[in-house]
Protein backbone atom coordinates (compact mmCIF):
# COMPACT_ATOMS: atom_id res chain seq x y z
CA UNK A 1 0.00 0.00 0.00
CA UNK A 2 1.38 3.39 -0.92
CA UNK A 3 0.57 6.75 0.58
CA UNK A 4 0.40 9.98 -1.32
CA UNK A 5 1.79 13.16 0.20
CA UNK A 6 -0.38 16.13 -0.65
CA UNK A 7 1.62 19.32 -1.01
CA UNK A 8 0.00 22.31 0.60
CA UNK A 9 1.23 24.60 -2.22
CA UNK A 10 2.26 27.38 0.13
CA UNK A 11 3.39 29.79 -2.59
CA UNK A 12 0.14 29.53 -4.53
CA UNK A 13 -1.84 29.84 -1.32
CA UNK A 14 0.10 32.90 -0.21
CA UNK A 15 -0.14 34.75 -3.53
CA UNK A 16 -3.84 34.00 -3.93
CA UNK A 17 -4.50 35.00 -0.34
CA UNK A 18 -2.63 38.26 -0.84
CA UNK A 19 -4.70 39.13 -3.90
CA UNK A 20 -7.99 38.09 -2.28
CA UNK A 21 -7.30 40.23 0.76
CA UNK A 22 -6.34 43.10 -1.49
CA UNK A 23 -9.59 42.85 -3.45
CA UNK A 24 -11.69 42.49 -0.29
CA UNK A 25 -10.08 45.56 1.27
CA UNK A 26 -10.11 47.68 -1.88
CA UNK A 27 -13.65 49.05 -1.41
CA UNK A 28 -13.23 49.62 2.34
CA UNK A 29 -9.93 51.51 2.32
CA UNK A 30 -10.23 55.14 3.50
CA UNK A 31 -13.43 54.34 5.45
CA UNK A 32 -13.86 53.95 9.20
CA UNK A 33 -15.40 50.84 10.71
CA UNK A 34 -18.89 52.30 11.38
CA UNK A 35 -19.23 53.43 7.76
CA UNK A 36 -18.02 50.03 6.48
CA UNK A 37 -20.57 48.24 8.64
CA UNK A 38 -23.32 50.63 7.54
CA UNK A 39 -22.58 50.01 3.87
CA UNK A 40 -21.67 46.30 3.82
CA UNK A 41 -23.31 44.81 6.91
CA UNK A 42 -21.67 42.58 9.55
CA UNK A 43 -17.95 42.25 8.92
CA UNK A 44 -18.01 38.46 9.20
CA UNK A 45 -20.24 38.38 6.12
CA UNK A 46 -18.15 40.56 3.80
CA UNK A 47 -18.18 39.11 0.30
CA UNK A 48 -15.60 39.33 -2.46
CA UNK A 49 -16.59 42.15 -4.85
CA UNK A 50 -17.70 41.48 -8.41
CA UNK A 51 -15.52 41.94 -10.35
CA UNK A 52 -12.76 41.01 -7.88
CA UNK A 53 -10.33 43.79 -8.76
CA UNK A 54 -7.04 44.29 -6.91
CA UNK A 55 -4.94 47.38 -6.18
CA UNK A 56 -1.32 48.36 -6.71
CA UNK A 57 -0.47 46.01 -3.82
CA UNK A 58 -1.03 42.92 -5.97
CA UNK A 59 0.26 44.61 -9.13
CA UNK A 60 3.59 45.42 -7.47
CA UNK A 61 3.78 41.96 -5.89
CA UNK A 62 3.54 40.50 -9.38
CA UNK A 63 6.14 42.98 -10.67
CA UNK A 64 8.52 41.89 -7.93
CA UNK A 65 7.72 38.24 -8.62
CA UNK A 66 8.48 38.61 -12.32
CA UNK A 67 11.73 40.40 -11.59
CA UNK A 68 12.76 37.78 -9.06
CA UNK A 69 11.98 34.97 -11.50
CA UNK A 70 14.07 36.64 -14.21
CA UNK A 71 16.97 37.18 -11.83
CA UNK A 72 17.01 33.57 -10.66
CA UNK A 73 16.76 32.27 -14.22
CA UNK A 74 20.04 34.06 -14.90
CA UNK A 75 22.01 32.39 -12.12
CA UNK A 76 22.87 32.78 -8.45
CA UNK A 77 20.88 35.61 -6.91
CA UNK A 78 22.97 38.66 -6.12
CA UNK A 79 22.39 42.41 -5.82
CA UNK A 80 23.01 43.47 -9.42
CA UNK A 81 21.34 40.41 -10.92
CA UNK A 82 18.30 41.11 -8.75
CA UNK A 83 18.14 44.90 -8.92
CA UNK A 84 18.10 45.27 -12.69
CA UNK A 85 15.03 43.19 -13.61
CA UNK A 86 13.08 44.30 -10.52
CA UNK A 87 13.82 47.93 -11.34
CA UNK A 88 12.64 47.33 -14.92
CA UNK A 89 9.44 45.68 -13.70
CA UNK A 90 8.71 48.53 -11.29
CA UNK A 91 9.18 51.07 -14.09
CA UNK A 92 6.94 49.01 -16.37
CA UNK A 93 4.28 48.99 -13.66
CA UNK A 94 4.65 52.76 -13.23
CA UNK A 95 4.10 53.32 -16.97
CA UNK A 96 1.30 50.76 -17.37
CA UNK A 97 -2.25 51.97 -18.10
CA UNK A 98 -3.36 49.48 -15.45
CA UNK A 99 -1.55 51.58 -12.84
CA UNK A 100 -4.79 53.34 -11.95
CA UNK A 101 -5.58 51.83 -8.54
CA UNK A 102 -4.66 54.73 -6.25
CA UNK A 103 -0.95 53.88 -5.94
CA UNK A 104 1.11 55.44 -3.17
CA UNK A 105 2.98 58.66 -3.82
CA UNK A 106 6.35 57.23 -2.74
CA UNK A 107 6.17 54.45 -5.32
CA UNK A 108 5.19 56.90 -8.05
CA UNK A 109 7.97 59.38 -7.28
CA UNK A 110 10.66 56.72 -6.93
CA UNK A 111 9.62 54.73 -10.00
CA UNK A 112 9.57 57.89 -12.09
CA UNK A 113 13.17 58.52 -11.02
CA UNK A 114 14.12 54.88 -11.66
CA UNK A 115 13.23 55.40 -15.33
CA UNK A 116 16.58 57.20 -15.71
CA UNK A 117 18.93 54.25 -16.22
CA UNK A 118 21.98 56.43 -15.55
CA UNK A 119 20.73 57.17 -12.03
CA UNK A 120 21.91 54.98 -9.18
CA UNK A 121 18.87 53.38 -7.58
CA UNK A 122 19.97 54.76 -4.20
CA UNK A 123 19.39 58.27 -5.58
CA UNK A 124 15.80 57.38 -6.47
CA UNK A 125 15.04 55.82 -3.08
CA UNK A 126 12.81 57.97 -0.88
CA UNK A 127 14.95 57.89 2.24
CA UNK A 128 12.33 59.44 4.54
CA UNK A 129 9.49 57.09 3.55
CA UNK A 130 8.53 53.97 5.47
CA UNK A 131 5.13 53.50 3.85
CA UNK A 132 3.60 50.04 3.61
CA UNK A 133 4.34 50.00 -0.13
CA UNK A 134 7.72 48.64 0.96
CA UNK A 135 6.38 45.38 2.36
CA UNK A 136 2.88 44.90 0.92
CA UNK A 137 4.68 43.38 -2.11
CA UNK A 138 7.53 41.44 -0.50
CA UNK A 139 5.87 38.00 -0.13
CA UNK A 140 7.61 36.47 -3.19
CA UNK A 141 10.97 36.86 -1.43
CA UNK A 142 9.66 34.70 1.40
CA UNK A 143 8.21 32.10 -0.96
CA UNK A 144 10.96 31.43 -3.50
CA UNK A 145 12.94 28.34 -2.48
CA UNK A 146 16.68 27.90 -2.41
CA UNK A 147 17.87 31.22 -1.01
CA UNK A 148 20.34 31.61 1.82
CA UNK A 149 19.37 33.72 4.82
CA UNK A 150 21.65 36.47 3.52
CA UNK A 151 20.13 36.40 0.05
CA UNK A 152 16.59 36.48 1.37
CA UNK A 153 17.22 39.33 3.80
CA UNK A 154 19.27 41.31 1.30
CA UNK A 155 16.72 40.91 -1.49
CA UNK A 156 13.80 41.80 0.83
CA UNK A 157 15.54 44.98 1.92
CA UNK A 158 16.73 45.95 -1.56
CA UNK A 159 13.30 45.60 -3.17
CA UNK A 160 11.93 47.87 -0.43
CA UNK A 161 14.76 50.36 -0.81
CA UNK A 162 14.16 50.81 -4.54
CA UNK A 163 11.26 52.99 -3.49
CA UNK A 164 11.19 53.32 0.33
CA UNK A 165 14.63 54.04 1.81
CA UNK A 166 13.73 54.52 5.47
CA UNK A 167 15.43 51.89 7.68
CA UNK A 168 12.08 50.84 9.14
CA UNK A 169 10.81 50.07 5.64
CA UNK A 170 13.82 47.83 5.12
CA UNK A 171 13.52 46.03 8.46
CA UNK A 172 9.75 45.58 8.15
CA UNK A 173 10.13 44.13 4.67
CA UNK A 174 12.80 41.72 5.89
CA UNK A 175 10.55 40.68 8.79
CA UNK A 176 7.52 40.28 6.53
CA UNK A 177 9.41 38.00 4.14
CA UNK A 178 10.79 36.05 7.10
CA UNK A 179 7.30 35.58 8.54
CA UNK A 180 6.00 34.32 5.19
CA UNK A 181 8.93 31.91 4.95
CA UNK A 182 8.46 30.58 8.48
CA UNK A 183 4.75 29.97 7.93
CA UNK A 184 5.32 28.33 4.55
CA UNK A 185 7.75 25.96 6.26
CA UNK A 186 5.16 25.08 8.90
CA UNK A 187 6.20 27.17 11.90
CA UNK A 188 3.58 27.18 14.62
CA UNK A 189 1.68 30.48 14.63
CA UNK A 190 1.60 30.53 18.44
CA UNK A 191 5.37 30.99 18.48
CA UNK A 192 5.64 33.28 15.48
CA UNK A 193 5.90 36.62 17.27
CA UNK A 194 8.69 35.28 19.44
CA UNK A 195 10.58 34.02 16.40
CA UNK A 196 10.22 37.41 14.71
CA UNK A 197 11.42 39.26 17.81
CA UNK A 198 14.47 37.00 18.00
CA UNK A 199 15.20 37.60 14.32
CA UNK A 200 14.94 41.37 14.83
CA UNK A 201 17.36 41.29 17.78
CA UNK A 202 19.83 39.12 15.86
CA UNK A 203 19.84 41.47 12.88
CA UNK A 204 19.54 44.79 14.71
CA UNK A 205 23.03 46.02 13.81
CA UNK A 206 23.47 44.22 10.49
CA UNK A 207 23.60 46.52 7.50
CA UNK A 208 23.57 44.55 4.24
CA UNK A 209 26.15 46.66 2.43
CA UNK A 210 26.51 44.16 -0.41
CA UNK A 211 22.85 44.68 -1.25
CA UNK A 212 22.25 48.26 -0.15
CA UNK A 213 25.55 49.93 -1.04
CA UNK A 214 25.81 53.44 0.35
CA UNK A 215 22.08 53.97 0.84
CA UNK A 216 22.63 54.79 4.50
CA UNK A 217 24.64 57.91 3.64
CA UNK A 218 21.45 59.59 2.37
CA UNK A 219 20.18 59.69 5.94
CA UNK A 220 21.67 61.53 8.90
CA UNK A 221 23.03 58.58 10.86
CA UNK A 222 26.69 58.44 11.82
CA UNK A 223 27.18 54.81 10.78
CA UNK A 224 25.35 52.19 8.71
CA UNK A 225 24.78 50.21 11.89
CA UNK A 226 23.02 53.15 13.54
CA UNK A 227 20.95 53.64 10.40
CA UNK A 228 19.58 50.11 10.26
CA UNK A 229 19.18 49.80 14.04
CA UNK A 230 16.62 52.62 13.94
CA UNK A 231 14.46 50.46 11.71
CA UNK A 232 14.78 47.31 13.74
CA UNK A 233 14.02 49.20 16.97
CA UNK A 234 10.74 50.53 15.55
CA UNK A 235 9.84 47.03 14.41
CA UNK A 236 10.64 45.60 17.84
CA UNK A 237 8.35 48.21 19.37
CA UNK A 238 5.41 47.22 17.19
CA UNK A 239 6.12 43.51 17.74
CA UNK A 240 5.80 44.13 21.48
CA UNK A 241 2.40 45.74 20.85
CA UNK A 242 1.44 42.78 18.68
CA UNK A 243 2.46 40.28 21.36
CA UNK A 244 0.20 42.04 23.87
CA UNK A 245 -2.66 42.43 21.39
CA UNK A 246 -2.77 38.73 20.51
CA UNK A 247 -3.41 37.97 24.18
CA UNK A 248 -5.81 40.77 25.04
CA UNK A 249 -7.69 42.20 22.05
CA UNK A 250 -11.17 40.95 21.19
CA UNK A 251 -11.61 39.90 17.56
CA UNK A 252 -14.64 42.19 17.49
CA UNK A 253 -12.40 45.21 18.08
CA UNK A 254 -10.85 47.09 15.19
CA UNK A 255 -7.28 45.67 15.16
CA UNK A 256 -5.91 49.06 14.09
CA UNK A 257 -6.59 50.31 17.61
CA UNK A 258 -3.98 47.88 18.94
CA UNK A 259 -1.22 47.76 16.33
CA UNK A 260 -1.78 50.77 14.09
CA UNK A 261 -3.61 51.67 10.92
CA UNK A 262 -1.11 50.10 8.54
CA UNK A 263 -0.17 53.11 6.42
CA UNK A 264 3.44 52.60 7.52
CA UNK A 265 5.40 49.43 7.00
CA UNK A 266 5.85 48.17 10.56
CA UNK A 267 2.17 48.70 11.38
CA UNK A 268 1.00 46.96 8.19
CA UNK A 269 3.11 43.95 9.21
CA UNK A 270 1.81 43.91 12.78
CA UNK A 271 -1.86 44.50 12.02
CA UNK A 272 -1.87 42.01 9.14
CA UNK A 273 -0.29 39.46 11.46
CA UNK A 274 -2.78 40.22 14.22
CA UNK A 275 -5.71 39.48 11.90
CA UNK A 276 -4.10 36.20 10.84
CA UNK A 277 -3.21 35.15 14.39
CA UNK A 278 -6.73 35.84 15.66
CA UNK A 279 -8.17 33.43 13.07
CA UNK A 280 -5.42 30.95 12.21
CA UNK A 281 -7.84 28.24 11.10
CA UNK A 282 -10.43 30.60 9.59
CA UNK A 283 -8.61 32.32 6.72
CA UNK A 284 -11.68 34.00 5.22
CA UNK A 285 -12.59 35.42 8.63
CA UNK A 286 -9.04 36.76 8.94
CA UNK A 287 -9.39 38.52 5.58
CA UNK A 288 -12.79 39.93 6.52
CA UNK A 289 -11.49 41.24 9.84
CA UNK A 290 -8.54 42.86 8.05
CA UNK A 291 -10.79 44.44 5.42
CA UNK A 292 -13.11 45.90 8.05
CA UNK A 293 -10.56 48.21 9.64
CA UNK A 294 -10.14 51.95 9.99
CA UNK A 295 -6.75 51.99 8.31
CA UNK A 296 -5.11 50.86 5.08
CA UNK A 297 -7.57 48.01 4.70
CA UNK A 298 -6.35 46.57 1.39
CA UNK A 299 -2.71 46.41 2.49
CA UNK A 300 -3.57 44.98 5.91
CA UNK A 301 -5.81 42.35 4.30
CA UNK A 302 -3.32 41.49 1.58
CA UNK A 303 -0.66 40.79 4.21
CA UNK A 304 -3.10 38.79 6.34
CA UNK A 305 -3.90 36.75 3.23
CA UNK A 306 -0.24 36.22 2.41
CA UNK A 307 0.39 34.90 5.94
CA UNK A 308 -2.71 32.68 6.01
CA UNK A 309 -2.05 31.25 2.55
CA UNK A 310 1.60 30.55 3.33
CA UNK A 311 0.58 28.62 6.45
CA UNK A 312 -2.51 26.79 5.17
CA UNK A 313 -1.72 26.44 1.46
CA UNK A 314 -3.81 26.87 -1.64
CA UNK A 315 -6.77 24.90 -0.25
CA UNK A 316 -7.38 27.70 2.24
CA UNK A 317 -9.28 29.66 -0.40
CA UNK A 318 -12.67 28.55 -1.78
CA UNK A 319 -12.69 27.95 -5.52
CA UNK A 320 -15.54 30.39 -6.07
CA UNK A 321 -13.29 33.15 -4.70
CA UNK A 322 -9.94 32.07 -6.13
CA UNK A 323 -11.32 31.59 -9.65
CA UNK A 324 -12.62 35.17 -9.78
CA UNK A 325 -9.57 37.09 -8.60
CA UNK A 326 -7.96 39.49 -11.06
CA UNK A 327 -4.57 38.30 -12.41
CA UNK A 328 -5.39 34.76 -11.27
CA UNK A 329 -3.44 33.18 -14.13
CA UNK A 330 -0.19 34.93 -13.30
CA UNK A 331 -0.61 34.42 -9.55
CA UNK A 332 -1.08 30.67 -10.03
CA UNK A 333 1.80 30.43 -12.52
CA UNK A 334 4.25 32.09 -10.13
CA UNK A 335 2.95 30.07 -7.22
CA UNK A 336 3.38 26.77 -9.09
CA UNK A 337 6.98 27.74 -9.84
CA UNK A 338 7.76 28.15 -6.14
CA UNK A 339 5.44 25.63 -4.47
CA UNK A 340 7.18 23.10 -2.26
Amino acid sequence: MTTTTVRKRAATGSLLGLALGDALGYPTEFHNVPSILAKYGPWRQLELPTPALVTDDTQMTLALGRGLRTAMDRGVLGPKRFERPVREEFVDWYQSPENNRAPGRTCLVACNMLKDESRAWQDASQIQSKGCGANMRVAPIGLVPGLSDEQRAGAAQLQAALTHGHPTALAASDLTAHAVRLLAQGAEPTGLVGLLRSYAYENRNRYHERWLGDLWTRAEDATPEQFIARGWDECLGVLDRLRDAVRTISPETDPCLATGEGWIAEEALATGLLCFLQFVDEPLTALRRAACTSGDSDSIACLAGAFAGAYLGAEAWPTEWADRIEYRGELVTLGALWDL
